[in-house]
């Protein structure tokens, strides 16, 4: 599948933090149905307000999976690689980018939570 077709039934500016790595279609096994699992990693860009010269990439944090809008009648997850960053004297002090994108107390994109609240089917309370 064209990554950058699938960039499009994306969540909103997501490809300006995230590049996509791999798409795959995949069986559901309690479901028996078709999914789409979309890996993204994250961009090597610092936070903002940080000194790039002070730290240094040091690897991922482990993946978070999360649902977002289904695409023609299939579910789609997010397979999510945020990166964090170590002061190079420091080695205690660990950084991060903080994105909204995970819907509090749940595990579907803010985006998607937005629009099932709008459908009076808050996620919340299935969780």
């Amino acid at each position: 599948m064209e990554k950058a077709l699938i960039g499009y039934f994306l969540p909103e500016r997501l490809l300006d933090h995230f590049k996509i790595t791999n798409v795959e279609e995949l069986g559901e096994i309690s479901t028996k149905r078709m999914v789409f699992q979309v890996e993204l990693e994250e961009i090597n860009i610092i936070p903002k307000g940080y000194d790039p010269s002070l730290y240094e990439s040091k690897g991922f944090y482990p993946v978070t999976l999360v649902q977002d809008f289904p695409i023609r009648g299939k579910a789609v997850y997010l397979s999510i690689k945020r990166r964090r960053w170590r002061h190079k004297k420091h080695k205690n002090e660990i950084i991060h980018n903080d994105y909204t994108l995970i819907a509090e107390g749940s595990r579907i994109t803010q985006e998607l939570s937005d629009f099932l609240k709008g459908t009076g089917r808050d996620p919340r309370r299935y969780h």
